[in-house]
């Protein structure tokens, strides 16, 4: 394993300092009415509204399998950190943590600051159980950005650790909850870019998260 500074700076000389820093809060209004307003207009469309029908049984969160697929990894961790269900007992800490736990250890601190932006705050967490809301995603398409091909080649040698990719994620994150006896359903397309490393046999681990909707092209 590369050491902290050096993961750090050779991503970070490579595809630009400011993907690598704090991100965007991922839609956390427009679910229901009466929920506060977004710092910045919220991009959600309504996708349905109908009687609430039987319960959907609680989601718990789950913890990221080990694997040596990068591919395979980055959509593992894309469905853990766009998909959780308010109405579990655990907080939204629980989640972060399914995240947090397949980080490198030396960018553990760093990731865990780049999850918590992409999930609601522990007050508005309490709001959204209010209504049992929950979200996942459907991922459209999980590739390497051209970008990253072209850091590869304008590095100097060992300035990109060799078991470094960057993959961009595109889907639709989803959320259904319930206002009054109504069920609620919102969409909202997003994009972002996540860095990983597998190293040699050794089960991937994730390195940052980009800014949400700014995804390396």
């Amino acid at each position: 394993m590369f050491a902290l500074h050096r993961r750090r700076v050779t991503i970070a000389a490579s595809v630009g300092a400011g993907l690598l820093l704090v991100l965007v809060a991922v839609g956390v209004v427009g679910l229901v009415r009466g929920a506060e307003p977004a710092a910045e207009p919220e991009r959600v469309a309504h996708e349905s509204s109908a009687p609430a029908s039987s319960p959907t049984p609680v989601v718990r969160p789950r913890p990221i399998a080990d694997t040596t697929d990068p591919k395979r990894f980055a959509r593992a961790v894309t469905r853990a950190l766009f998909s959780w269900d308010s109405r579990y007992p655990g907080g939204v800490s629980e989640w972060a943590q399914v995240v947090v736990d397949v980080a490198d250890a030396d960018e553990a601190s760093a990731v865990a600051a780049d999850v918590r932006e992409y999930l609601p705050s522990p007050e508005y967490w309490a709001r959204l159980a209010d209504y049992g809301t929950r979200q996942w995603i459907d991922v459209e398409s999980v590739v390497v950005p051209n970008t990253w091909s072209t850091a590869l080649a304008q590095a100097a040698p060992g300035q990109i650790p060799a078991d470094a990719t960057a993959f961009t994620i595109v889907g639709v994150s989803r959320r259904a909850g319930t206002w009054g006896d109504e069920e609620m359903r919102t969409k909202r397309r997003v994009a972002f870019t996540l860095f990983v490393a597998c190293p040699s046999s050794d089960p991937c681990v994730l390195l940052r998260l980009s800014r949400l909707d700014s995804p390396l092209d």
